[in-house]
């Protein structure tokens, strides 16, 4: 199974993704983590260009294309080799994130996305998605207190509403694929439900 997790800036979805593998493997479950930009040599090298706050003049059309290079890299290196073994594989961000920071927090349109995206992932779609949700204000107050402020963080507050509004479209149009967890509850809650909803989820084999 291949289960995603997406999350407006500053939602814990990373430090919820790591506590989420260890309750699976203390269970059992054979798994696999990784994340997005990133996750290989080359995805890693493209992520530090992709967040340095040094390249705040980098074009809305440059940040699509190296988000789906490291992406591609990803799917094939990584991603697609543990799905064939018969891993499950927790991803933090995936395509998802694009359609919302790219296309509803730039405005670049969603079919010419769409596209793009199918042919860096090859089609390859999470069996789940879990939308860690925090109002935009706090999320980016947790964000800034952390000391790890990059260069998607900075864009201005208005540009954050469109992404969260935007993800909520795209939960709208996949209901099935989709579960909202409240990510301003405190940490050990988010964990509880976090867990509840991939267990039951792995039990149906869905």
């Amino acid at each position: 199974m291949f289960i995603t997790l997406e999350g407006s800036d500053g939602s814990g979805k990373t430090s919820q993704l790591r506590g989420l593998a260890e309750a699976l493997r203390s269970q059992g479950f054979e798994l696999l983590t990784t994340r997005e930009p990133g996750g290989t040599s080359i995805g890693d090298q493209i992520r530090q260009v992709l967040f340095d706050l040094d390249n705040k003049t980098m074009n809305p059309r440059t940040e699509i294309l190296l988000f789906q290079a490291s992406r591609a890299q990803l799917v094939e290196e990584i991603i697609r080799p543990a799905l064939k073994a018969g891993l499950i594989v927790l991803c933090d961000r995936y395509a998802d994130s694009t359609l919302a920071y790219q296309g509803y927090g730039h405005g670049v349109d969603l079919d010419v996305l769409r596209e793009i995206v199918s042919f860096a992932t090859g089609g390859l779609k999470p069996d789940l998605t879990i939308f860690l949700d925090i109002p935009v204000e706090e999320g980016l107050k947790r964000r800034n207190k952390g000391g790890d402020w990059n260069r998607l963080d900075d864009y201005d507050l208005v540009f954050h509403r469109r992404v969260r509004a935007g993800y909520a479209q795209l939960i709208a149009a996949e209901p099935e694929r989709w579960v909202v967890v409240n990510a301003a509850q405190p940490p050990q809650a988010v964990a509880t439900e976090l867990q509840k909803v991939v267990l039951d989820r792995l039990r149906q084999g869905v």
